[in-house]
């Protein structure tokens, strides 16, 4: 009888060990398979792609993306941190590599990265063909607002796929509808018969941001769908806006003014030689003190940070900032 138990006893310590072996099998498995992750298909800027999710490391180059990723808590292995406004945590973050600025940009530091994803667009637009070989294992997604699209509606398309790349949906759909509320109350608040006059001020010096076309204030005249006091030829997307005269903007009497201060966005030490706060330039201006908009201080000035960022919460603060200044004068 003691035999036998004894026996019984050892035959159910191998069945254990087997079991034990089985089970710690499959849990290397499973560790294998999350550690590996899965992917997930969207379209971008250049068709169909596949996307790691979640990515194991993020490189972001597109301005109008950092603040949606900083707010997420998206951690990045390399950026344009250069290019990004003081407010986000990833300037204050050193293990984030530096890719510097698109004039003197430092690519070699994508393949330190090692990265699986690439959010590339904006400045560094042009870097595409150069990041996918660098990094040829890595997806590099581009969700820049397309030519001939809705702007607001590609700054909602960006916002939107974003959050479906990082799980982050709610999010996202909460980011949209803050912006799509700004649009509205910036709507109600727009006296159509006031002509507006789109204008970017840069070193002192006074650019015309047009219609549509424009430099970041082109656009709110489509979103808005606000009256030109004036439309020039051949205008461009000049970061500095085209020239103009002060006399060609006295002489349209816009009732408003939007207004990017694109030396806002830099330290003092890093502006332009004669730069000057654009309302300083604009209000204190002796050719346009009988301006209506100037006079009535009907004056709308973009985000300090804007030209570094430009993103989704850039004009959702713009859109409630018109809407308070007109609302005022009701």
């Amino acid at each position: 009888m003691g035999s036998s138990r004894l026996r019984f006893t050892a035959l159910a310590g191998v069945v254990a060990l087997a079991l034990t072996g089985c089970g710690q099998a499959a849990a290397d498995d499973t560790g294998a398979d999350a550690a590996s992750g899965s992917t997930i298909d969207i379209e971008d800027n250049n068709g169909a792609q596949s996307v790691a999710s979640p990515p194991s490391s993020v490189v972001a180059t597109d301005n109008r993306t950092f603040e949606t990723l900083d707010t997420w808590g998206i951690e990045l292995s390399a950026g344009a941190v250069s290019l990004m406004p003081e407010g986000l945590s990833y300037t204050k973050d050193d293990s984030v590599l530096d890719l510097g600025s698109h004039r003197e940009p430092d690519l070699e530091k994508v393949v330190e990265a090692k990265p699986d994803l690439i959010i590339n667009g904006q400045r560094f637009a042009q870097f595409h063909d150069d990041l996918a070989k660098l990094a040829p294992e890595a997806t590099v997604l581009e969700l820049d607002p397309r030519d001939g699209e809705d702007f607001g509606s590609e700054l909602k398309r960006q916002t939107t796929t974003l959050g479906e790349v990082f799980g982050k949906q709610d999010e996202a759909k909460k980011i949209v509808d803050d912006y799509d509320a700004s649009v509205k109350r910036a709507k109600a608040a727009y006296d159509s018969n006031d002509k507006a006059m789109g204008l970017i001020t840069s070193a002192g010096d006074i650019g015309y941001s047009a219609p549509s076309v424009g430099r970041t204030v082109g656009p709110v005249f489509d979103i808005l769908g606000l009256d030109p006091a004036l439309e020039v030829d051949s205008s461009s997307e000049d970061h500095q806006g085209d020239d103009i005269s002060v006399e060609a903007i006295a002489d349209s009497e816009p009732e408003l003014m939007i207004v990017l201060d694109r030396d806002a966005s830099f330290a003092p030490e890093e502006r332009d030689e004669g730069s000057a706060p654009a309302a300083e330039v604009l209000e204190k201006s002796e050719a346009l003190k009988d301006v209506p908009a100037v006079k009535d201080d009907k004056i709308v000035y973009f985000p300090q940070d804007t030209y570094l960022n430009e993103g989704i919460q850039t004009y959702t603060e713009f859109f409630n900032s018109f809407a308070d200044k007109l609302e005022e004068q009701k």
